[in-house]
């Protein structure tokens, strides 16, 4: 029996007819963001590079002492990335700006999961190992993950991060949002306890963006009128503000739609009902019996 490229597109072709032939409720896609999640607001206005944040996320998650935790200077020569070691970082730009002597000011930034409202990486794990709780926070199961590692493609901010080293156990390392502490102990994420200048505000989502909100209002000349993460991707359980544009903080421009939604959409347009997989495998059956049929047919005249 064979099966021909031809008829592999009329296969597909009839299988996307069904699709569209769907209840629109069987296509329409939901969102997943928790309605009452948390958020943390992070003012790069008032952040001065101290790395509290760093030292904290490491003492509460267990992960070796940040780099050269006491240089404020030379560490920032390089720009660095969350990795296995290190759930947040904070890096140094120069973004134009000058002081009242000419002299370049820095803005500081802290990067880490953004705990996305719609999380690609959840939508791209194929063993269910990272989920949505209803903190806010993207939880990852190790005793599910199979190591494909598509949440590292996935990821728009380029965050979840692998154990190489670890050839028998190697895990996905990246910020939990501290959601133990949040739901089991009714505290804070460890970074956010520590900020001595208060560059870290932390509650309810919805809060925190009326907090942000509040903040370019009555200081249009500070800032950008602009809340970081309210939007992008559907939205991130961390906001920023900034004086400077999010861009020259390597925070990337991307679209308010959330990515999850195209792919999920087209899996549950396939397979929301229980006979949907049945019906194509029975129209891919009936094109490859016909396309087998009609092959048949000349040889037999042949030999009559």
């Amino acid at each position: 029996m064979q099966f021909s490229r031809r008829n592999f597109f009329k296969f597909m072709g009839v299988a996307g007819a069904s699709v569209a032939a769907l209840p629109s409720s069987a296509r329409a896609w939901k969102s997943k963001a928790p309605p009452d999640s948390y958020g943390c607001l992070v003012d790069l206005t008032r952040c001065v590079g101290c790395r509290k944040c760093e030292e904290a996320c490491s003492e509460v998650n267990k992960l070796p002492a940040p780099e050269r935790a006491d240089c404020q200077c030379t560490i920032f020569d390089r720009k660095r990335r969350p990795d296995d070691k290190a759930y947040t970082v904070v890096n140094r730009y120069f973004t134009g700006k000058l002081d009242q002597f000419d002299n370049p000011l820095p803005t500081y930034a802290k990067v880490q999961c953004m705990h996305c409202q719609d999380p690609s990486c959840v939508s791209a794990c194929l063993a269910g190992a990272l989920t949505k709780d209803e903190t806010g926070a993207v939880k990852y199961d190790v005793s599910r993950c199979i190591g494909c590692r598509y949440c590292m493609v996935a990821c728009p901010f380029e965050i979840p991060a692998y154990e190489y080293h670890n050839p028998i156990t190697p895990k996905v390392m990246k910020c939990t949002f501290c959601y133990d502490r949040i739901s089991e102990q009714g505290g804070l994420p460890g970074c956010a306890t520590i900020c001595p200048t208060e560059a870290l505000t932390f509650g309810k989502r919805k809060t925190i963006l009326k907090v942000a909100q509040k903040r370019l209002k009555e200081n249009p000349g500070k800032y950008i009128d602009y809340v970081y993460g309210e939007k992008e991707v559907g939205g991130t359980s961390w906001l920023y503000i900034s004086s400077v544009p999010f861009e020259k903080v390597n925070l990337p421009a991307l679209p308010n739609k959330p990515l999850p939604k195209l792919s999920e959409t087209i899996q549950h347009s396939l397979f929301s009902y229980l006979w949907s997989p049945l019906a194509l495998f029975g129209v891919l059956g009936a094109v490859m019996y016909k396309s087998n049929k009609v092959q048949e047919e000349p040889q037999n005249k042949g030999g009559a």
